[in-house]
């Protein structure tokens, strides 16, 4: 590739890389441990997808690839082989539950909508759902968490009513980890599959609608709209997702599968400080 296509891309990838440094530092992660994490990660990348007849790729190759040393390859390789870099891509428990309970028939009323659910006896009750989808989270915790967050309430009796199905609200570090899984990693695999010269007829939609000429003044109602579109936006996707999953439970034996996801966003920026518009 020619170099001054490759600084473009590393001038593109510098502007996309500020905000996520800004969030990573005030987590308290420093480029020791980003640089360490992005090392695995291109090693993983250089061993799976360059071998040759199905095999890993050597770890030469990987380090005339990576620009890494032979040394720092084999160690890298030895670390993830040992389940130390390993990473479990997942929705999070309180997603997850919130997403079923608007979801699944179990949980849902005539009309589709989440059922107010005991939280515990006999019959569908809260606890069913948290042990359903709720990974090992006790009832107890899970619904303490959600009335914190306030995507629940509870009455005087017990019954527990969801009020939202998201978890805007819950602990900043939460958010941060969600975010990178749900939003970051999503833009980043479809960045990867548009950009690949074999998928040049079947590229994924990714779009963004910008502009630098709102005034102050009108960024609340701006915000406001926008956001409300939104969550209107992946409601409406999050419905046919579970549509199709119920389809699926009565495939018999299971049909294979593919992960399939929608990612939208909403963002502000200051014009007179912006890489974005620059």
């Amino acid at each position: 590739m020619p170099d001054n296509i490759q600084r473009q891309i590393l001038d593109a990838l510098l502007v996309a890389l500020k905000p996520l440094a800004r969030a990573l530092l005030r987590a308290g992660i420093g480029y020791r441990e980003f640089a360490e994490i992005s090392k695995t990660a291109f090693v993983g990348i250089a061993t799976k997808d360059y071998g040759l007849r199905g095999r890993p790729t050597n770890i030469s190759r990987v380090a005339v690839m990576t620009g890494l040393t032979r040394k720092e390859v084999k160690r890298i390789r030895n670390k993830t082989a040992a389940g130390e870099a390993s990473v479990v891509i997942r929705m999070p428990p309180m997603t997850e539950l919130l997403h079923r309970w608007y979801t699944e028939d179990d949980f849902v009323d005539a009309h589709g909508f989440p059922r107010p659910l005991p939280f515990d006896g006999p019959g569908i009750t809260f606890s069913d759902l948290v042990r359903r989808y709720g990974g090992d989270i006790p009832p107890g915790a899970m619904r303490t968490e959600l009335k914190r967050i306030a995507a629940v309430e509870e009455s005087e009796d017990g019954t527990l009513k969801a009020l939202r199905r998201n978890t805007t609200g819950a602990d900043v570090y939460e958010k941060f980890v969600s975010s990178l899984v749900i939003s970051v990693y999503p833009a980043a695999l479809t960045l990867a599959h548009n950009t690949d010269i074999v998928n040049i007829d079947n590229t994924w939609v990714q779009r963004t609608a910008t502009t630098k000429y709102i005034r102050e003044e009108d960024l609340s109602r701006i915000r406001r709209v926008a956001q409300d579109r939104l969550a209107e936006f992946t409601e409406s996707i999050d419905d046919l997702f579970a549509a199709y999953e119920s389809m699926y439970k009565r495939d018999e034996p299971a049909s294979p599968s593919k992960a399939v996801g929608v990612a939208v966003t909403y963002f502000e920026e200051d014009s007179s400080d912006s890489d974005f518009f620059k």
